[in-house]
């Protein structure tokens, strides 16, 4: 950030109070941090947009004169891998925040708990194969803690970017997860956005996985009012995953492309994909297991994001068997 926009925003605040130090704090205290910037709440991209439209345009390769245009219109996709020699897993998620609430990290006590209980309430409307329960943080028995640990449904405090941010603060009040009976579909309340919402299988069935997705988001969309912008999409705390907020990837064991990274990279690069460590981002390939996923959010659709991801996937498997 220049010293002229520094100049320009020092002393400029959304009406909820949130101010230029804040969502830079972050970055400051962490030198090592990718973006460093985090929004505070909606009008967050507007009071502070001649530090988070640079930022856009040059991670999303977007220009600000475009429109995001969603759609998350039902696909049918042949199998990627129907024999499962290479998928292990398909999750397909998406972030979300309410309007008339702050983001994460400006969010009051008081306005987090308001929010908590008016998801839980949306969630609790949910039918048919969607229907769940919530585990609230603050009141899980350690029974119920052992086991949604054990089966990674439950999410951690933030890291220490997300903690300068100020996203953990309060934490775990008025946090939780809420999945369904079969567990195919989660919801994680007041992480690094308001929801994290997210559909998943042990399978390499991306339609079954994202069709789940695109019936679950207008059910929700009826009881609950989502921040958007025309120009950027769902906004999020953080401004890279802003447009369709969307991440789809896949668990995919690829035991002789680890041995072709310059072929897997090249792959990925062509069908605007990225790879991600077994365990998440900032983790390390274990067992020739990568997390490869979606790279753009912004300035394509969703239904976009999962063919490109699904046309990139048959070439890596094509690839791998080849070698």
């Amino acid at each position: 950030m220049s010293l002229k926009i520094f100049n320009a925003l020092e002393h400029q605040k959304t009406d909820s109070g949130f101010t230029l130090a804040q969502a830079i704090n972050s970055g400051i205290k962490n030198s090592d941090s990718s973006i460093g910037v985090y929004a505070g709440d909606a009008q967050s991209y507007k009071t502070f947009s001649l530090l988070f439209d640079p930022i856009i345009c040059e991670y999303h390769e977007f220009s600000k004169n475009k429109k995001h245009k969603p759609d998350i219109s039902r696909l049918i996709l042949p199998s990627l891998d129907p024999e499962e020699k290479y998928i292990r897993s398909t999750r397909i998620r998406v972030a979300r925040n309410l309007k008339g609430f702050s983001f994460p990290c400006h969010i009051s006590l008081s306005q987090r708990r308001k929010l908590e209980k008016k998801i839980v309430s949306a969630l609790d409307r949910l039918k048919d194969d969607l229907r769940g329960k919530y585990y609230s943080f603050e009141s899980i028995d350690e029974k119920e803690l052992k086991r949604l640990k054990k089966e990674n449904l439950w999410f951690q405090k933030g890291d220490r970017f997300q903690d300068a941010a100020g996203i953990n603060s309060d934490f775990p009040k008025c946090r939780g997860i809420f999945h369904s009976f079969d567990k195919r579909f989660m919801v994680w309340v007041n992480e690094e956005d308001h929801l994290r919402i997210i559909s998943l299988e042990r399978t390499s069935d991306i339609s079954s996985v994202y069709n789940r997705l695109s019936r679950a988001l207008p059910t929700l969309n009826q009881n609950l009012d989502f921040s958007r912008d025309k120009t950027y999409g769902y906004l999020t705390s953080c401004p890279t995953n802003i447009g369709t907020s969307m991440r789809a990837g896949v668990h995919i064991r690829l035991e002789k492309l680890e041995r072709n990274k310059d072929l897997l990279h090249d792959l990925v690069r062509t069908y605007n994909l990225q790879i991600r460590g077994t365990g998440g981002e900032k983790t390390k390939i274990r067992h020739a297991v990568f997390d490869i996923s979606n790279r753009q959010r912004l300035g394509i659709s969703e239904s976009r994001i999962i063919q490109n991801l699904h046309n990139g996937l048959l070439a890596i498997i094509k690839a791998e068997q080849n070698l």
